[in-house]
């Protein structure tokens, strides 16, 4: 049985210009100490899918789902308590921007034994000893003296730390991190990454990973959804999805990475940007920017099943190979 079930998930931010419809039908399965990575352009509604999950999507945002299952409870018959003592528990989320995430009102070790007195009922001395452990556990030297600092008194890596802290405090069963190495330098990127692969490893825990680096996410995880424009474009196994990509999209992105364009003049790129409101194709999302796109494109395709996994597109990307030789030699890494 999954740990997390969505079906169908849609969500949906009015404008003087209309809804704008930032995810649409997003299905999406998480195991038991699983990690899933999700991938995407800005703009894809990677963030907006989580924050629905965790009930952050705030009015006049309208979110629908068919099933947002998690741990056996129905998340979509919860009042607004229950769904509280929830997350933050059981399921938590680690957000982009340490810096604007943390309050800077308040103590590092106060905003620590907020959740812990709230999830978990310790009392003053019993939160204390829980936040030192925790700044301990994530790689925060003299974590008795960082219970008095504020947050614009720690670095941006050092920041990202409490907030994993934050996340894990409670043992959940789910995590989720959003762009968890965003504005930091490529040294501390690695540390926060190790970090979460290690804190996941140790305690089973599953963890969706959001982020950019189509590196990372083939190093730490399991399955990854593409996610384009508010859609699931592909969903794979990590290793089926980089060695036998079945999305245009995907196929795309592979080949934008810095790897895989050694001796050329010019990194590979996408055409075009993301469809917002106003040029939202009726058709296939991706067509207008996609090498392939054929009339057939002009129907919006549905996401259909693979062995293993699921693709959003009309045609076989072996077959469009085929039939378009020099549009599938730009693909080649």
């Amino acid at each position: 049985m999954a740990l997390l079930e969505i079906e169908n998930l849609s969500v949906q931010f009015p404008s003087h210009r209309g809804r704008m419809q930032a995810v649409e039908g997003v299905s999406l399965h998480v195991d038991a100490g699983e990690v899933l990575g999700i991938v995407g352009e800005s703009g894809s509604g990677k963030s907006v899918t989580m924050m629905a999950l965790m009930g952050l999507v705030a009015y006049p945002g309208r979110v629908t789902a068919d099933r947002l299952v998690f741990d056996g409870h129905d998340l979509l018959k919860l009042s607004e308590h229950e769904r509280r003592r929830l997350t933050g528990k059981h399921l938590s989320m680690i957000f982009q921007d340490a810096t604007t995430s943390l309050n800077p009102c308040f103590t590092v070790g106060y905003q620590l034994a907020e959740t812990l007195k709230l999830h978990l009922g310790l009392d003053r001395a019993g939160a204390r000893r829980r936040s030192i452990e925790l700044l301990e556990q994530v790689g925060i030297p003299a974590p008795e003296r960082r219970l008095a600092a504020y947050p614009h008194q720690l670095s941006g890596g050092m920041s990202q730390r409490v907030m994993i802290a934050m996340a894990i405090a409670c043992n959940p069963k789910l995590l989720i991190a959003d762009e968890p190495t965003t504005a930091l330098d490529v040294t501390i990127q690695a540390q926060i990454l190790d970090l979460l692969r290690e804190l996941q490893r140790s305690s089973r825990m599953a963890l969706v990973l959001i982020t950019h680096d189509m590196g990372v996410v083939r190093e730490m995880a399991q399955r990854v959804a593409v996610m384009y424009a508010g859609q699931v474009m592909e969903e794979q196994s990590a290793e089926r999805l980089f060695d036998d990509p079945r999305h245009p999209y995907t196929e795309a992105l592979m080949t934008a990475l810095p790897e895989r364009n050694l001796g050329r003049a010019r990194l590979a790129t996408i055409p075009g940007m993301v469809p917002g409101l106003n040029d939202r194709p009726g058709g296939c999302l991706f067509a207008p920017r996609c090498r392939y796109a054929q009339p057939e494109c002009q129907n919006r395709p549905l996401l259909r099943p693979l062995q293993g996994g699921a693709v959003r597109c009309h045609f076989e990307l072996a077959e469009l190979h085929a039939r378009f030789p020099a549009a599938a030699q730009e693909g080649v890494a």
